[in-house]
């Protein structure tokens, strides 16, 4: 396997000590693709006939064990699907065993990442392990809706106890090397340069049996009791259930766990086996290993990331606000050891931005996420500022004042005056159009959008938003920078409201009709937050304040009059005091502790909007199932997703669904706003949008876009002619 066909490998050494280093060689991780497999089982298996091999060590090249296994080395993925293994596929089980029960012993010499199915397969199956301090041990397939295979439900809780094992595969969680050493899940913890040598001695002391010649499946002093491994089964079922309700991989994996303690670890395997071929045909792991492909796609954007540009350098960066979102901005930047700015208008706001950061920051020392001389350090990089003098030499800006456009229009005029010509001019606006904030300036071709949602230190997605006349350059920096500091960026176009707030405007608004037109609110909420989301859309709407959300409703009544539904209740609420969280009356009342509970004082408000509206009240909504509730919430969304496609706002669907889940908390196990719509069908959600809007008017009439598709009955994620769309 080490020809040029491939790109997965191993290599083998044997020394004058008889010990032959097997190097698993596939950059950039060494991921464990079959590949690497095949020429594994030759390597090892040339080992065991060679006369000259006593003892094995297993190791990766660079100081990287393993990133795990390759998903798209299993034979394909196609519509987030794993398909068919590749012809001529062996058993990984076998190859386990082999390590196993082999006549010459062998250990793992692990640095760097040792996550999934090679921890299992050849850490656990090897007869010892010895890893270095910041050695990263983990079994991250439940993420993917998946169990851990080949033998490693049946190892680890033979190596760590069961309680240990059940945490580190239910949480997807790493354990460091001195952690796992602890645990007894590794042997020894060495420094990198001594790694392979203790490990070459290690294997010589087991065969000399100076050490243990353990297999680690048939170790049992780590085991509870029956009665109270069943008592800790049951507790753990009793969490996820808790937790997460709607995904059943994790109680399979706690069943299958439970059945090899019960019945024996062979009994064990074979249970994992089918339980792991079932699950690989779920729509959790076919949404799962969607999401996870297209997270690592939002990166690519053709006709950008693909032109060969390297990105500038970023060192220097100012905030102009220092609010919820300015400072957590700032937060964000200073986290990743930027230099920031933060400008205000006056000492006092200054002072207080600044205050939000050092909290944002103690929160960590208080967590036990930062030592307070870090904290020290990271609060040094961050500088206050009243006025532009300090602002010649920053490489980027980003805004983050009030959605108030002649306000923003003032600032960027400014920052053209006082900024370096390559510096780059950001606003985090979530609905003004970019080219009505730069309309006053000359540097049209370095604006752009940096989006981030609130909290912006905590909150994963950052929306890159481009204009046609932003430059290349400019997006290929930003995209390095939305890397830097751990943000997963996805790069859109420009129009009110971007993707994610102008895929979502309906998500409120069809709630706030169904409610008018007789549905329970507190039931919307009840439902939508049982179907996944971790809100309803009346509580989300508290929670960001009814200030902020006539705001941007306004911006789509604006630009989207035909398709927008016109509610007074929200106004009609504020008008007696009530804006959300903040003043403790919003949709729910609110107690010390923020926790909400219903208001029996709503039904006077929706009286008055519903006789505003002069709608009448439909006894049948009442009683509307759940399923009915959940598409007449989503659907709308879908609709308007569509729009945002066709239009060209997005590259790609996918970057949609990672739109969906990281800005508005869409399920991932779903698989995202267009993939979850996909699994219902084009023409079903045609049909449905069609037949409401004959009873409920244009709000649910249907794009064109999804007409098209549904007349075919083509997927809504298949590729957009682009050379129709904005981008």
């Amino acid at each position: 396997m080490e020809g040029s066909r491939t790109k997965g490998r191993t290599t083998i050494e044997v020394g004058a000590d008889g010990v032959a280093l097997i190097t698993i060689i596939n950059p950039p991780v060494n991921s464990l693709s079959f590949d690497v497999l095949y020429s594994l089982k030759d390597s090892f298996e040339q080992a065991l006939s060679r006369d000259d091999v006593k003892a094995i060590v297993i190791t990766g090249a660079k100081g990287k064990f393993s990133g795990g296994f390759d998903i798209s080395s299993f034979g394909g993925v196609q519509g987030g699907k794993l398909n068919e293994p590749k012809p001529g596929f062996i058993s990984v089980e076998v190859l386990s065993d082999t390590v196993e029960a082999a006549k010459k012993p062998s250990v793992a010499a692990i640095d760097g990442l040792a996550l999934d199915y090679l921890i299992y397969l050849l850490c656990q199956a090897c007869h010892a392990r010895i890893s270095t301090s910041t050695s990263q041990l983990g079994l991250p397939e439940l993420q993917l809706g998946l169990i851990p295979g080949f033998g490693g439900t049946q190892r680890l809780p033979r190596l760590v106890g069961i309680s240990k094992a059940l945490e580190m595969m239910l949480t997807s969680k790493p354990v460091k090397g001195e952690e796992a050493h602890a645990l007894g899940l590794v042997d020894a913890v060495v420094s990198p340069n001594e790694l392979v040598s203790t490990a070459r001695q290690w294997a010589l002391d087991i065969l000399e049996r100076r050490r243990p010649w353990v297999a680690s499946l048939y170790k049992t002093e780590k085991l509870d009791s029956l009665g109270e491994a069943r008592e800790i089964f049951k507790f753990a079922r009793e969490q996820v259930r808790k937790r997460a309700p709607n995904l059943t991989h994790p109680i399979v994996c706690i069943d299958v766990i439970e059945h090899g303690i019960v019945s024996g670890p062979r009994d064990g395997l074979y249970k994992e086996l089918e339980s792991f071929h079932e699950l690989v045909r779920s729509d959790t792991c076919k949404s799962l290993i969607h999401i996870f492909f297209a997270q690592r796609g939002t990166t690519k954007v053709p006709g950008i990331t693909d032109l060969g540009l390297v990105p500038r350098r970023v060192k220097k960066v100012a905030v102009l606000g220092g609010g919820l979102m300015g400072s957590g901005i700032a937060t964000a930047l200073v986290l990743s050891n930027y230099l920031v700015i933060l400008k205000e208008v006056n000492n006092q706001f200054l002072q207080a931005g600044i205050g939000r950061v050092r909290a944002n920051l103690q929160s960590r020392v208080k967590k036990g996420r930062m030592t307070q001389e870090k904290f020290e350090k990271t609060m040094s990089l961050l500088k206050g500022a009243l006025d532009y003098e300090s602002f010649k030499d920053v490489d980027m800006v980003i805004e983050a004042v009030i959605e108030n456009v002649s306000l923003k229009q003032q600032i960027f005029s400014d920052l053209e005056k006082y900024c370096p010509p390559h510096c780059i001019l950001a606003s985090n606006t979530s609905t003004i159009d970019l080219n009505l904030i730069g309309k006053q300036t000359k540097s049209q071709d370095r604006i752009i959008g940096a989006h981030f949602f609130s909290p912006a230190h905590v909150m994963p997605l950052l929306e890159i938003v481009r204009t046609k006349q932003t430059s290349p350059q400019v997006i290929v920096d930003l995209l390095d920078v939305g890397k830097k500091i751990r943000k997963t960026p996805v790069v859109v176009g420009n129009c009110t409201g971007f993707a994610v707030n102008r895929m979502f405007f309906p998500y409120t608004q069809a709630a706030l009709l169904l409610v008018e037109h007789g549905a329970d609110l507190y039931q919307i909420d009840k439902v939508i937050t049982k179907f996944g989301m971790p809100m309803g859309p009346f509580r989300l709407v508290d929670l960001v304040g009814f200030g902020v959300a006539i705001a941007t409703g306004t911006q789509f009544v604006v630009n989207f009059p035909e398709r927008t539904y016109k509610s007074m209740l929200i106004p009609l609420m504020q008008e007696d005091k009530r804006a959300g969280e903040t003043t403790r009356k919003g949709f729910y009342l609110y107690d010390d502790r923020r926790k909400a509970k219903p208001d029996p004082e709503l039904r006077k408000y929706i009286e008055k909007a519903r006789n505003i509206s002069g709608v009448a009240n439909d006894p049948k909504l009442a009683k509307l199932p759940e399923k009915d509730i959940v598409e007449m919430i989503f659907f709308p969304v879908v609709n308007e997703a569509c729009r945002v496609f066709a239009e060209g706002i997005a590259v790609k669907a996918a970057d949609l669904d990672i739109s969906s889940l990281m800005g508005m908390g869409f399920p991932p196990y779903r698989g995202g706003i267009m993939f979850w719509a996909d699994s219902l069908g084009s023409k079903y959600i045609y049909s449905r949008l069609e037949e409401w809007s004959k009873t409920y008017g244009e709000f649910f009439k249907p794009c064109a876009f999804l007409a098209e598709r549904a007349a075919k009955g083509a997927p809504l994620s298949s590729p957009v002619d682009q050379a129709k769309s904005r981008l």
